[in-house]
């Protein structure tokens, strides 16, 4: 009796040698990519965000720009940013949205042109801004490095501040109910600094020349509340749309209240075909989120 348990331990050896090829045979899992040329070439380190894409935030903290009295804050409305993801055979895709005073426009839009990227929307975002502010879209494909060295050599041709990133903002104390917020919007969102961010984004996959799109690639709905006192918050952001959404939507917003003041294209060659539609108010913040909320009802997002 007393060899029951070396039968047991036999067992056990046994069992797990069957299943030593099944492990043997299992892949690897794949690297993640290597962006510190892109890093080096930028200047500053890029955020991993999901779907293996890398962002790099260039926040325009060299402008003043006020709207209806109220002064934006980088975060709310002013941040460059350019988003890599890798494509396969050494190649990578680019995306961005760069913030450019109107004597900037042509000179960063020659250095993008003779280094390879391309501009695929140029337009407004808001309204009655001081100074007036434009917003270029760019896309690139091919080798991630040159790209980067690119689009830095374009930010140069502008005062974009290029030296190496500031930490994150801290999250702080601020004059917004931001529990509030969440649960009108039915999605939570996170401080960067004294801005409420949320991003939503769309429930079908979004493809570009063939290649998946990410939300963090600009193709999430994206809603920023800036706190202006007594609860109050200017918000604003871009709905990404279908066709059959937009007016919905406009109806939506109209009724509580909030404004639209753009409605475009961003991308050329996406499918499905995508609308951006951008937004302002500078009310009760919650009474706001609630309108927003109506609006995303219009949409086909992924919401809680």
């Amino acid at each position: 009796m007393r060899t029951a348990p070396v039968w047991k331990a036999l067992a056990v050896a046994l069992s797990f040698a069957v299943a030593l090829p099944a492990i043997a045979q299992q892949k690897p899992a794949a690297p993640r990519a290597n962006w510190t040329s892109v890093e080096e070439a930028l200047g500053r380190k890029g955020a991993i965000q999901t779907g293996d894409v890398i962002r790099f935030s260039f926040p325009r903290s060299d402008l003043t720009v006020s709207v209806a009295g109220v002064t934006l804050k980088p975060a709310l409305a002013l941040g460059s940013w350019v988003a890599f993801k890798e494509i396969g055979k050494g190649q990578s895709m680019a995306m961005g949205d760069l913030v450019l005073v109107e004597n900037e426009v042509s000179p960063v839009m020659r250095a993008l042109q003779a280094g390879g990227v391309e501009q695929t929307a140029l337009h407004n975002h808001v309204l009655g801004e001081s100074p007036h502010v434009m917003y270029m879209h760019i896309s690139a494909h091919g080798d991630a490095a040159k790209i980067a060295h690119a689009i830095h050599d374009a930010l140069a041709q502008s005062r974009t501040p290029l030296g190496p990133a500031l930490p994150p903002a801290t999250a702080s104390a601020v004059d917004l109910d931001t529990m509030g917020i969440a649960k009108a919007l039915g999605v939570a969102g996170k401080l960067n600094g004294v801005v409420y961010q949320v991003s939503v984004p769309r429930g079908e996959k979004i493809e570009s020349m063939g290649h998946e799109v990410p939300p963090s690639m600009g193709v999430a709905t994206a809603i920023n509340f800036q706190p202006t006192g007594g609860g109050k918050a200017a918000i604003t952001g871009d709905f990404v749309l279908r066709g059959n959404e937009v007016n919905a939507v406009i109806r939506a917003l109209h009724d509580h209240g909030i404004e639209m003041t753009a409605l475009h294209s961003h991308m050329l060659d996406e499918a499905p075909r995508l609308y951006f539609m951008h937004f302002w108010a500078n009310d009760d913040a919650v009474t706001l989120a609630k309108g927003l909320r109506a609006a995303l009802d219009q949409t086909k997002s992924k919401k809680d």
